[in-house]
């Protein structure tokens, strides 16, 4: 018989026989061009670059490897605590630093305002209720949280500047994660069983989201995740 160890404490949910889901995500098809971001009607924010800034919703190398998709387990018996440690949201030259990121339901979001002009941080979820708040130049950090999980991945906008949005998951469990920048990502510790994997990317929304079953052991499974032809936003 397989013996299962548990050890929980605040968010240590350790599970010996637990495994690993590697994979890589990429493109087949040459990347859309990516829209260039206008910041004229904020001088600190056009000022804080020497160069174009470019959409980010859709970022891939000349490979076909996407960066910022967002993996992540649906339907999973988690019992283990929530993070000691806030996710830290950042904006740094008039764009929200992650773009994507995961954190669970209950966890503190530390927002940031590394920048000298005044924003607005909007969260646009389903079940949650929304936040809405400035963050003038003088105020550099807010606290807010999610209290529940949420279905799919939403945004969080900035309504003085209306090109800035991050994406974000709320999830009752800590098995997600988002790809580097050579489309590769891990998820650690999960518990053995078969779980519906998802893949998600800005571009694609949820409706186009990649769906797969994969059966987790002890050790190391492999999923890669392959999109195609983008939609239109």
């Amino acid at each position: 018989m397989n013996t299962r160890i548990i050890l929980s404490m605040a968010f240590v949910f350790t599970v010996l026989d637990a495994g690993t889901l590697k994979g890589h995500v990429k493109y087949d098809g040459k990347a859309p061009k990516p829209k260039r971001l206008r910041m004229d009607a904020d001088p600190v924010c056009g000022s804080s670059h020497s160069g174009p800034v470019r959409s980010e919703n859709f970022k891939m190398a000349k490979d076909g490897s996407m960066k910022e998709a967002l993996v992540y387990l649906k339907n999973v018996n988690y019992s283990g605590g929530v993070p000691s440690e806030p996710a830290v949201l950042d904006q740094q030259g008039c764009i929200y630093v992650p773009h994507v990121f995961g954190m669970m339901a209950g966890q503190e979001l530390l927002i940031k305002n590394s920048d000298a002009t005044l924003h607005n941080i909007h969260s646009m979820p389903k079940v949650n209720k929304e936040f809405n708040f400035a963050m003038p130049k003088v105020v550099k950090k807010k606290k807010a949280s999610f209290a529940k999980s949420e279905p799919d991945p939403f945004y969080i906008k900035c309504d003085v500047h209306p090109w800035m949005k991050t994406w974000v998951l709320v999830s009752d469990h800590p098995y997600y994660a988002v790809t580097d920048e050579k489309g590769n990502f891990s998820i650690d510790n999960i518990p053995p069983g078969t779980y519906d994997v998802v893949c998600w990317q800005e571009k694609f929304g949820s409706k186009r989201a990649l769906t797969s079953k994969v059966t987790i052991g002890a050790g190391e499974t492999t999923k890669d995740f392959v999109f195609s032809r983008p939609g239109k936003k």
